[in-house]
């Protein structure tokens, strides 16, 4: 049998890129997706020299807990999910700013394949001026009229974009530039959006994962073909953009992909989430909840919470082991110019006010840089290894 439970005989050949180079991901997701293969292998190690026709794309990833996933991308999966962003914000020219190797990065480069574009590659570590310079070298135009510009960013980029649009115009115009600036892979802090609004850029807040070829949900508003339910508290997901499991681990993946009573396959996100009038709100991981005092606080209400606060929207928070209270909260943040006990007093404060007193946490610990993943999303891993607890 093969990794996803097809029959032997209908398989294709999956090959690695051998290196992080966003255009040798160019040139074989080329291949994987619009031609006739091999699959492209993104990251991981020991996967199978084959897989079931059909596949476009393995992205093997950590996230943000450490917990390695193969996740296998069916080729028409990526080209429905690649369609739908374009019926959704427009087709035009792609920047690529996030690595290629993760789902978002490789998203942009299949919507650039699909409106038959090449996209515009920031290569290297990002900066500000580069990612101006090389925004403001796509403009362009088709029988006289200027072809729109779009791009893909995590919300940390985009807090260091608008902090150098302070004092560097080219950054402000680069920012302006585009048609819609794609935000995802967390949560968008409010000052955050407010911020990019001043200055002219045209956000849009997606949601989605691997499992969903990417984000699916605009602005709180699922796709074009994509279904959104909620069970038991719990956002699931239906649609053309699902992948088609975890390769080698048919149990996980019927977990994960349940299919109901009429026949709908689902994707089980893991998030708590609440539907009104079709908009979708995330309120938090279901698994990201500690008892303090035999009360259930999300850590993920305090996060948003603490994130509020001016100079804390890329503050982390992690689970702890408290004595008294059996578990509390540490908030980490990448501002070493701030007092530490006047800021626990503001968290302490702010999270009272939005959640309760029962959710403040314990301890605030300034830091002059979060360690990241090479998607851009904080490790919480890492932090939760030197601050909290390995647990939870």
């Amino acid at each position: 049998m093969h990794p996803l439970g097809r029959r032997p005989g209908a398989a294709v050949k999956l090959e690695a890129v051998a290196s992080d180079d966003p255009r040798d991901v160019l040139r074989a997701l080329r291949h994987a997706v619009l031609g006739a293969g091999p699959a492209v292998a993104l990251g991981g190690d020991g996967l199978p020299d084959e897989v079931p026709v059909g596949t476009g794309v393995v992205i093997t990833t950590s996230g943000s807990t450490g917990v390695p996933k193969s996740v296998a991308l069916g080729r028409n999966a990526l080209i429905a999910s690649a369609f739908a962003t374009s019926a959704r914000i427009g087709e035009g020219a792609w920047l690529l700013a996030v690595p290629a190797t993760y789902v978002a990065g490789a998203q942009v480069l299949v919507r650039a394949l699909v409106n038959g574009r090449e996209p515009a590659i920031l290569a290297g570590p990002f900066r500000p001026e580069p990612f101006a310079a090389a925004a403001l070298g796509m403009a362009s135009h088709e029988n006289g009229e200027r072809i729109p510009t779009y791009t893909s960013l995590v919300p940390a980029q985009l807090h260091r974009l608008l902090d150098a649009s302070e004092s560097d115009s080219e950054v402000r115009r680069a920012l302006r530039s585009f048609e819609r600036i794609l935000i995802g892979g967390q949560s968008l802090p409010v000052s955050l959006r407010e911020r990019a609004a001043a200055v002219g850029a045209r956000i849009v807040r997606t949601y989605g994962s691997t499992e969903t070829s990417g984000g699916c949900v605009y602005d709180g508003v699922p796709l074009d073909g994509v279904t959104l339910s909620i069970v038991d508290g719990e956002v699931r997901i239906s649609g053309p953009t699902l992948a088609d499991g975890y390769l080698g681990e048919p149990g996980r993946t019927a977990e994960v992909f349940p299919v109901d009573a009429s026949g709908t396959r689902w994707y089980r996100t893991g998030d708590g989430g609440e539907l009104a009038d079709g908009v979708l709100r995330i309120t938090g991981r279901l698994d990201n909840v500690i008892v303090s005092g035999g009360v259930n606080v999300s850590l993920d209400r305090v996060e948003a919470a603490v994130r509020g606060i001016p100079g804390l929207e890329s503050a982390v928070v992690i689970p702890a082991d408290d004595p008294r209270w059996g578990q509390g909260s540490i908030v980490v943040a990448a501002a070493p110019g701030l007092d530490e006990r006047e800021t626990l007093q503001r968290v302490r404060a702010e999270v009272a006010a939005a959640i309760g007193p029962v959710a403040r946490p314990a301890r605030v610990v300034l830091v002059d840089g979060l360690p990241l993943l090479a998607s851009g999303k904080p490790d919480r891993a890492a932090l939760r290894q030197r601050f909290g607890s390995a647990k939870n």
